[in-house]
């Protein structure tokens, strides 16, 4: 069972032109924001991760707008996050070892991430309707290959929902309007 205390939320290269030509990029955005929102609600912190900003472009406006009020990016080089000094630093420092991960390319920079991540004694959660690639086929590849390496799936309500418990309260509240 997630605990909000052990979570961290990982976003994923959601850069640039790159990320408007994602499959459902609309609804891939729409649902980047609500999560980021939503795990705000229960004090979840968040890394942020770019790659080659200087070539690729900044994280997407809606995307940045909803992060840059609790964390700044983090440049990267690598497909894996993992090998960012800066991230696996606050990732150390977070102390947590339930990592929410999302993002972008499913079968590229978010794969590499996870693979590592697990690899590392991480639990990682996929939210999979947080996450994509240019094709369809690529994203689905992507979470089978993440899911045979130890990968947990999920969707953005059933996470939000499983963190919250139980259907009373003010953040429950809050948590109705991003779904909806």
């Amino acid at each position: 069972m997630l605990k909000p205390q052990e979570c961290v939320l990982v976003v994923v290269d959601v850069q640039g032109k790159l990320a408007q030509i994602m499959d459902r990029s609309d609804a891939l955005h729409q649902t980047l924001v609500n999560l980021i929102k939503g795990t705000a609600l229960f004090d979840i912190p968040t890394l942020w991760l770019e790659q080659l900003p200087d070539k690729l472009g900044p994280t997407s406006p809606a995307i940045h707008e909803a992060l840059i009020k609790s964390c700044h990016p983090i440049a990267k080089q690598h497909f894996s996050g993992w090998h960012a000094e800066k991230f696996k630093g606050q990732l150390k420092e977070l102390n947590r070892k339930q990592v929410l991960l999302v993002g972008i390319e499913a079968h590229v920079c978010v794969y590499q991430t996870c693979r590592d991540l697990l690899d590392n004694g991480f639990d990682i959660h996929l939210v999979v309707d947080a996450i994509s690639s240019r094709t369809a086929a690529n994203k689905q590849l992507g979470i089978e290959m993440m899911q045979s390496k130890g990968a947990q799936i999920t969707n953005m309500e059933s996470l939000l929902f499983e963190l919250q418990h139980e259907a009373v309260g003010e953040r429950f509240k809050q948590l109705l309007k991003l779904i909806k």
